[in-house]
């Protein structure tokens, strides 16, 4: 029998960093469930603490901007029927990440957010060495 192989949590978290406006973020469905709560949850904590989420932490997308990066997924999530988006969605920076654990303050949420900052420190290390390279 084979061993099944699985991904670990920080290749997991790379593949949900996308680049908006020059910023590299996590959207806040993937946070939700990398944190383990709902998205309805952790926009509805956010939305209480928002003092806590400057722009550099928070960016809440245009709707073509949520258009674009729906199209791009390879995984493409439906509402139920008869459901609405009553919000943009939200795309958190590295720092915003961060805050959002906090104000969770979930087990998960907080053991987590240890591998979402690896996995931006990672990526600014890889744009780093591209940048070199180019050089």
């Amino acid at each position: 029998m084979r061993a099944r192989k699985t991904s670990s949590p920080l290749s997991t978290i790379e593949s949900v960093i996308h680049t908006i406006r020059s910023d590299r973020v996590i959207l806040d469905a993937d946070l939700a469930k990398i944190y383990g709560v709902e998205t309805r949850v952790l926009n509805q904590a956010v939305r209480r603490n928002r003092e806590k989420f400057p722009p550099d932490f928070l960016l809440e997308l245009t709707a073509v901007e949520a258009e674009i990066l729906r199209r791009s997924r390879s995984q493409i999530v439906t509402l139920k029927r008869g459901g609405n988006v009553k919000f943009a969605p939200f795309a958190f920076t590295e720092h915003g990440a961060i805050m959002a654990a906090n104000i969770l303050n979930s087990p998960q949420a907080v053991q987590m957010s240890v591998f979402v900052v690896r996995a931006f420190v990672k990526m600014r290390g890889l744009l780093t060495d591209t940048r070199e390279l180019a050089k």
